[in-house]
């Protein structure tokens, strides 16, 4: 299988499948000297991880990372990071009655079609455990980032038809309620809905919004590889993101250029902007603004009412599946989104490096 890499400075590898023994990630490319121990990752780890209350899978797994390299004395050697979760709880019998049909909103199908052959126990590659590798890598990058002034703030912004009110945000109620909602009221009534959602054996999407702060302007290359279109590529890959956009996003076809575009003006000497359409990216390249992403979550495809399907040999069936599954998957994918914004700003910051003689005379002189 090719394509389970991302990057190319700061490199990320992901292996493993939900129902195989471990799941992982190799980083090559991180700079020598970061002080980093398992610690530093798990607090990531744990914002993903299953079980967490009533409104996630009920999958018993502590998602305990372990460090095989790159580690010495407390600090990065510059040499590839190995890291590893065990899987400890899979329950392989759930999907005996899969094995045959395809599950309506997975991968099943397709991988079919691909390979001739899939891992029917929890999708296999397809599942949403591929996604702690992601989270290992992004806790590193974003420990890194730390240090240079960059920081980030994601969260919930919407449930269903349920969206938050700006005018109620607090970054420190994020923490404090099981959908990482900023808004305390939303999150309140986002929990009578989703039980209601529940009951009804159903499960319902959500949207992620993640804001960057700190990144100078200049980052990203153009034509291929600008920061909006990898940072789009990146989100996009996570299994349940069906759209992301940038600053405005989707709005932008109904607005004017005049209503668009953003004001320049000087700031204590600085190039600074009377708003922020753009996401802080215009061409794709950072312009020093706030970089600000969205993501759009399908809802859990793994629901229980009966829906049709097809088996494997062609003949029409009726399947309601069976396991322990998310009746929304917004809430832990929160820290994956911000996870692979920060590979992404990590690697072309790192590739921005070289862009100017002076930078390199910087470091050889």
């Amino acid at each position: 299988m090719s394509g389970s890499g991302f990057g190319k400075l700061f490199k990320i590898t992901t292996w493993g499948e939900s129902h195989g023994k471990a799941i992982g990630v190799v980083i090559d490319g991180c700079p020598s000297g970061l002080s980093l121990c398992e610690e530093d990752i798990q607090i990531f780890l744990d914002r993903r991880k299953p079980g967490q209350n009533e409104f996630t899978t009920l999958r018993n797994e502590d998602d305990k990372v372990e460090i095989l390299s790159g580690i010495f004395e407390g600090k990065t050697t510059g040499t590839p990071i190995s890291l590893i979760v065990y899987n400890k709880d899979h329950h392989s019998t759930d999907y005996g009655n899969i094995a045959s049909c395809y599950r309506p909103g997975h991968a099943d199908f397709t991988y079919d079609s691909k390979y001739g052959f899939r891992d029917y126990r929890g999708g296999g590659r397809s599942s949403g455990r591929e996604t702690i590798g992601r989270v290992a890598a992004g806790a590193v990058a974003i420990k890194i980032l730390k240090e240079l002034g960059i920081t980030f703030t994601s969260y919930v912004s919407s449930i269903g038809e349920l969206l938050i009110d700006f005018d109620n945000f607090s970054e420190q109620e994020i923490k404090t309620n099981p959908f990482y909602m900023p808004d305390a009221e939303c999150a309140k009534k986002a929990e009578e809905y989703l039980k209601s959602i529940m009951s009804d054996s159903d499960s319902v999407g959500s949207s992620i919004e993640c804001i960057i702060k700190g990144v100078p302007a200049g980052i990203g290359e153009p034509a291929f590889d600008k920061l909006d279109a990898l940072l789009s590529q990146a989100v996009m890959s996570i299994g349940a993101v069906k759209a992301v956009e940038i600053g405005d996003g989707i709005s932008v076809a109904t607005a004017r250029g005049s209503e668009n575009n953003d004001s320049f003006y000087v700031n204590n000497g600085k190039v600074d902007k009377k708003t922020n359409h753009s996401g802080g990216i215009l061409g794709g390249i950072s312009d020093g603004s706030d970089i600000f992403l969205r993501a759009s979550i399908k809802p859990t495809p793994s629901i229980f009412k009966e829906q049709e399907t097809v088996t494997n040999d062609l003949n029409d069936t009726v399947l309601s599946i069976k396991g322990r599954h998310d009746p929304i998957i917004g809430p832990r994918a929160v820290v994956v989104v911000e996870s692979m914004c920060a590979i992404t700003i990590l690697d072309l910051m790192l590739q921005n490096m070289g862009t100017k003689l002076e930078n390199i005379k910087k470091i050889y002189n």
